[in-house]
């Protein structure tokens, strides 16, 4: 017999597990416009590097970065253009829970 592969709800929810991490998000953010050095991501994340360097290694494991070396530097990249719509996915839905936020808010006060 095989190794029984998960189900992919739970594999879902190990790369959402992954992302949930604002550092995590936030360089997934930098990195879905282009690929950065480990410098670059540390110069727009205040963060100390060790953290930075922990957090990017979460984001390899799930297999949503990948890093190369250029040089003495290392680079970071998404590793797939559906990463900058699911960022863009989570901004729409946001948006929909702070507007029906907004409207129940103001349905309350009209109530008073």
């Amino acid at each position: 017999m095989g190794i029984m592969a998960a189900p992919l709800h739970e594999a879902k929810a190990d790369l959402f597990r992954a992302l949930a991490h604002p550092v995590r998000i936030r360089v997934l953010e930098l990195l879905s416009h282009r690929p950065m050095q480990v410098r670059e991501l540390l110069a727009e994340i205040p963060i100390e590097p060790s953290s930075l360097s922990q957090q990017l290694a979460v984001l390899r494991r799930a297999g949503v970065v990948t890093s190369s070396r250029t040089g003495s530097a290392v680079v970071y990249a998404v590793n797939t253009p559906a990463v900058s719509e699911l960022l863009a996915a989570g901004r729409k839905i946001m948006a929909h829970v702070w507007s029906d936020a907004q409207g129940l808010l103001h349905e309350l006060r009209e109530s008073s």
